[in-house]
């Protein structure tokens, strides 16, 4: 069946269905990796919006059940310029199209998505919606006007409650504000003792599970909608070590009294260069953010910047400068070809033995 994606600014790229036909509006932007896709899928950081993947044959190795990131897939929507109909891999289970149908999630395919990437670069992210009803194209260019995406989809993808993964390490305390499974998979293979909560609990809940550190996670959105969390963050950060990853990162700035800002179109993807300034390596990364620390905000803060983007000067570290809290925005635990950022995860356990940061 025919479908198109329209753009806020009007531009339109009309190709064919893929996944569940329908409707669906969100934030357009895209993810510059090879691989990875199941993974974008189900990352719950993309939740709210529609997903292009750059690489133009996507599927090819099909979909499986063990590398999904969260319960569901969580992007509002997915294009691509080919769907691989006859995925080859040993693990595949199903292919992207019967995924995405019975997930429920439309999506399209046959455009030239490098093309829409380069309208994305020149516009900035845009408002874009979906549809398989080629009439209602010019209807659709002016909702997308007056339509705003939903900026705090954290409560839409944390965990409900409370829950426990043993381990015989140091008790951490796991901020949930929509954390990757691989994320989990990584503390808890330090032997970390996990208690995973919701990212609004209070520190005096958190407190009471008698924690040796504190982690807080990835997640979807804007981190200035999510205030409540900032004086959470404050407290612990007196009495507790704390890594913080991309949303988390974020927070850590605006608690400590940084600031932060939209980014034209993001970083995503699994090719983002990073340099430590400490040591000056480079480190390849793999990010999915839309916001970024402001530096200049930080200058009478008690933070330091530890880490930038080399392609565009941007914040990708912060270390306190008296407290054992560190944080990092791109995504240690993604492993894009080398894992040489794990290191990471050792030094969170470094400081909750009493290391110095």
């Amino acid at each position: 069946m025919k479908a198109a994606l329209v753009l806020a600014n009007g531009q339109i790229f009309q190709g064919e269905g893929l996944g569940a036909l329908g409707e669906v509006k969100g934030e357009v932007v895209f993810n510059t990796g090879m691989t990875g896709y199941q993974e974008v899928l189900t990352d719950p950081s993309y939740s709210g919006q529609i997903v292009t993947m750059t690489y133009p044959l996507v599927g090819n190795y099909g979909m499986n059940t063990e590398d999904d990131q969260s319960r569901r897939i969580q992007v509002r929507g997915f294009i691509v310029k080919e769907d691989c109909l006859t995925p080859s891999n040993w693990r595949s289970q199903a292919s992207l199209d019967e995924t995405l149908a019975k997930a429920g999630i439309i999506g399209l395919k046959g455009i030239d998505t490098r093309a829409l990437t380069r309208v994305i670069r020149v516009y900035g992210t845009l408002k874009g919606a979906i549809t398989n009803r080629l009439d209602r194209v010019e209807a659709l260019v002016e909702e997308l006007q007056d339509w705003e995406p939903e900026t705090n989809c954290v409560r839409e993808v944390m965990t409900p409650e409370i829950y426990s993964i043993p381990g015989d390490g140091q008790r951490v305390v796991v901020l949930d504000f929509g954390i990757k499974g691989n994320i989990l998979h990584n503390l808890s293979s330090k032997g970390f003792d996990l208690k995973v909560v919701p990212g609004v609990t209070s520190a005096k809940q958190i407190l009471e599970l008698k924690p040796q550190g504190v982690f807080l996670s990835n997640g979807p959105g804007d981190p200035k909608a999510v205030p409540e969390v900032l004086q959470t963050i404050r407290e612990l950060s007196a009495r507790l070590p704390i890594f913080a990853i991309c949303l988390g990162h974020q927070l850590i700035s605006l608690a400590m009294g940084g600031d932060t800002y939209k980014l034209k179109f993001g970083h995503r993807g699994s090719n983002q260069p990073v340099q430590d300034l400490k040591t000056k390596r480079v480190y390849i990364t793999s990010q999915n953010h839309g916001y970024a620390v402001d530096s200049k905000s930080l200058e009478n803060t008690s933070l330091r910047v530890s880490h930038v983007n080399l392609n565009d000067g941007t914040v990708e570290g912060l270390e306190h400068r008296e407290l054992p809290v560190f944080s990092v925005q791109y995504h240690p635990e993604a492993g894009p070809g080398p894992n040489d950022s794990i290191y990471l995860f050792d030094k969170f356990t470094e400081l909750m033995n009493g290391g110095s940061n």
